[in-house]
């Protein structure tokens, strides 16, 4: 992303009231030791590292999806 990474971008979205509940799963390219516990503090739900794996992903909206429906 041009202009901020996913970290800035999960934490600006997480700043407001509106989207603080809104399930987010971080995809990354970088697979580096400590990039998961990142994401999770900047404020995402749940963690992909690329090549995305279609089964994963989809558990993981599964998993999120009613989250989403109470908001």
């Amino acid at each position: 992303m041009p202009e901020m990474d996913g970290f800035e971008a999960t934490r600006l979205i997480r700043q407001q009231p509106r989207w603080r509940k809104l399930p987010i799963i971080a995809v990354t390219a970088k697979a580096m030791k400590d990039d998961q516990q990142r994401c999770l503090q900047a404020g995402a739900n749940d963690y992909l590292a690329k090549p995305i794996d279609l089964d994963r992903l989809f558990s993981l909206i599964r998993v999120w999806l009613p989250q989403l429906e109470r908001i």
